[in-house]
Parts: C-alpha cells; structure tokens; sequence
C-alpha cells in the first residue's frame, strides 16, 4: 500500500497521471477495481476532486494467482477475482481441486495458513469474469442473503451469432432446468422468472457484440435468452451454437456493483471485454 498527502487541489486521474506517472490505462485500471481511496474511503470518479491536505493510498494487492488469474480486489472480508473461462468455480462430483475456488484457497492459505474462502456466487464453467469470495462464514452469509439487495449491477458482454434486429430489448423468460440440467423457457406457472436486458456495443454481418445486464441471477439465463431471440452465444453448442470459432464460450462477466457491507459504499468491479470477442470486428 503506498499512501499520498494531497498539496494541492487537482483532479484524481490528473494527480495520477501528472504526479505519479501512472499510464493513464492504469489509473483508470486502478479506479475502476476500487484500489484508491481518499480519506479511507473508496473512490472510483475519475473527475473526483482533491483537496488540500486529503489522504490518497493505492492498494497494489498481488496481481496474479499461478501466473494466470487476475485478483481484481482484495481487503480483509472478500476477494474478487477474474475467473478464466472453462475453469469450475467450485468443486463437482467429477472434479475436486480444478476449480476456482481451490486455487483461491491456496493463494490465501499462503499468507495465513488458518485462512478460509467462502463462495458468495457463482459463474457457470464455461463463462469468464468476475467472481467474489468471502474470507468469513459471517461475511458469505450476509451477501448470500442479502445478494438481490446488495448487488446493484450485474453486467455482461456477450458476442453472439449474426446481426440481432433490435439494438436493444428486454428479455422476459420463465425457465425450468431438466434432470439433464438443460434449462429451457416455460410458462409462468412453471417456471422462474428471468429478466435480461441487452443493447447492442458492436456488429457486421456475422456477430453482434451485446452489453448485457442481468435482473435476476437464473442458471443459464443468459444463454437461453440468447437462444430465444435467435441468435446464440458463439460457442454456446448446448443452446444451440454452431460457431466455434473463439474455441470458448462468448460470454464474460464484465461488471458488477455491490454494496460494501462494513461501510455501505458501492464497489465498482469492472474488467475489459476480451479482447478476442473484439477482434471478430
């Protein structure tokens, strides 16, 4: 952690970029994952004004697990991290330590060996994008049941097959999960509730590249929505892709906003949109 007295009054990103000498891809990086905060507090506004006197510090936590997962956010009750696709977030009957949650649980252990990893929620196997943990049972419980409350956005990027009609629409489904676990649109008696709201970020003739958010968190949700409207998500062979083109599935979670629950403040995690998602353009 480095820790600043502010001189003068300037904006953040200038004090960042024209003082420290961040990049300003990193200061903005910096922002968005919730590691500044002034007087103590996190701060995400890049225009946020500083005053004489304020208190800036830079949390510069571990930034990889293994070489390979990106730790997005990391204090002393969760740990948010960006799952890489085709990686379990948690164990299966089939698979016990090839999972997010194992690999987290080692990285913790090696700075306290009595310390414990809780799962708040979840990312289907085949989706990228941003996972928290609680390193309490406390912590996991209030997210856990508080989750619709506290979560104020949770938000996607999806690339999905040909050039969608509507540049941006609202999704209602009803959806039940098979015995096979294959989740499918029903009839509001039957199934649960999904609302999925999209709009169009990029497009040709082959792709569209949608910013989506969730209203609710049903399995697969997106994925059949996506289907419903006829154009699936690349790669997505279960409901109904036959592009393979990535070698993965198109979907990432990109964002999300939740409340803090220790000084009720929002935490902003965002991440970029995969950059082959973007090279179909």
């Amino acid at each position: 952690m480095k820790s600043y007295i502010i001189d003068t009054e300037i904006l953040l990103i200038d004090y960042l970029t024209n003082n420290l000498k961040y990049s300003n891809k990193d200061a903005k990086k910096l922002l968005t994952k919730g590691q500044i905060k002034i007087n103590n507090k996190i701060v995400t506004q890049y225009n946020y004004q500083l005053k004489l006197h304020d208190n800036l510090t830079i949390n510069n936590f571990y930034s990889k697990i293994n070489n390979n997962i990106e730790i997005i956010y990391e204090d002393k009750n969760i740990i948010v991290i960006n799952k890489p696709e085709n990686l379990l977030t948690i164990a299966t009957n089939n698979e016990k330590e090839k999972t997010l949650y194992h690999l987290v649980s080692s990285y913790l252990k090696q700075k306290n060996k009595n310390a414990k990893v809780f799962i708040i929620h979840r990312l289907d196997k085949e989706t990228s994008g941003i996972v928290m943990f609680a390193k309490d049972e406390k912590t996991k419980k209030i997210y856990q049941d508080n989750w619709d409350n506290l979560v104020k956005y949770r938000g996607y990027i999806a690339l999905v097959e040909g050039k969608v009609e509507k540049q941006s629409d609202t999704i209602i489904q009803y959806l039940k999960e098979n015995n096979n676990h294959y989740v499918y649109a029903t009839d509001f008696k039957n199934g649960k509730k999904a609302i999925t709201k999209y709009k169009v970020i990029k497009e040709n003739q082959n792709y569209s590249l949608l910013d989506i958010e969730i209203k609710t968190g049903r399995k697969n949700q997106i994925r059949v929505g996506m289907q419903q409207i006829g154009h699936p998500i690349v790669g997505d062979k279960k409901y109904g892709s036959c592009d393979n083109s990535l070698k993965r599935l198109g979907l990432c979670a990109n964002k999300l906003i939740v409340t803090n629950i220790i000084n009720h403040k929002d935490l902003v995690f965002e991440i970029e949109i995969p950059e082959i998602f973007l090279k179909q353009f």
